[in-house]
């Protein structure tokens, strides 16, 4: 009767979804940011290993963590502090930017549509997750102007990112790639929001290069996918 009540309440779950983060964010400390131990990947884990436990739908649970939600466009914009900060820096590396995100997004685009060709995914499906290196709110926006679905294209914009996230610093690592510039870069472009929180993590430079590639490719990935996708002929 207690657990009926709690769990239809708001509070409940804003304070879940907190208490799981900062336990994440603690043991990513403890295991020295290993990537593995990424805190959005393990907060993920817990909270729907709660939901699924207790039997609790996403809808009463999105009750409670709407405010989480809501502080999104805030933190995305926040991330204008440091790029105003080093502009003269960012402007320095401008010319090897705008190379490296048009070929990145472009590369993006076309290997998750010729993968998912290749396993003979229906075309909404194929539409979807075209936009997935863009940040949330673009790439849903996108897929459903495209005609694809844009709940689909949210769980593969977060599992992305999250897989971005863990990935970036041990490939980084293993092609020898130490210019925290060119790292941050590429969490962004591949990552959006989850590859940035990991590159300040690791470094301030990657955090500041990881932002502006996130910005910027989804300004290109908006323009990029209804080209290509309508010149594949998924658009008519």
């Amino acid at each position: 009767m207690l657990w009926a009540y709690l769990s239809s309440g708001a509070l409940l779950w804003l304070t879940v979804t907190i208490a799981a983060w900062i336990f994440a964010e603690r043991m990513a400390q403890l295991l020295g940011q290993n990537p593995l131990a990424n805190p959005v990947l393990v907060s993920v884990i817990i909270v729907s290993t709660i939901l699924h436990v207790s039997q609790i739908k996403y809808e009463a649970y999105f009750q409670g963590a709407q405010f989480i939600h809501f502080l999104l466009g805030p933190a995305t914009v926040a991330l204008a502090v440091p790029i105003v900060r080093n502009i003269d820096l960012i402007r320095k590396h401008a010319l090897p930017m705008g190379v490296s995100l048009f070929v990145s997004s472009v590369v993006a685009i076309l290997s998750v549509i010729g993968i998912t060709r290749a396993f003979g995914l229906p075309d909404e499906v194929i539409i979807s997750m075209a936009p997935k290196s863009a940040t949330a709110a673009v790439a849903m926006g996108i897929s459903q102007d495209a005609g694809g679905d844009p709940s689909l294209t949210a769980v593969m914009v977060v599992t992305t990112g999250i897989l971005g996230a863990v990935l970036v610093t041990p490939l980084m690592n293993l092609l020898g790639i130490r210019n925290y510039a060119a790292r941050g870069f590429a969490a962004g472009v591949a990552a959006h929001g989850i590859g940035t929180v990991r590159a300040f993590a690791v470094h301030p430079v990657a955090g500041l290069f990881s932002g502006v590639a996130m910005g910027l490719n989804g300004i290109v990935t908006a323009i990029l996918v209804p080209l290509i996708l309508s010149w594949l002929g998924y658009i008519r």
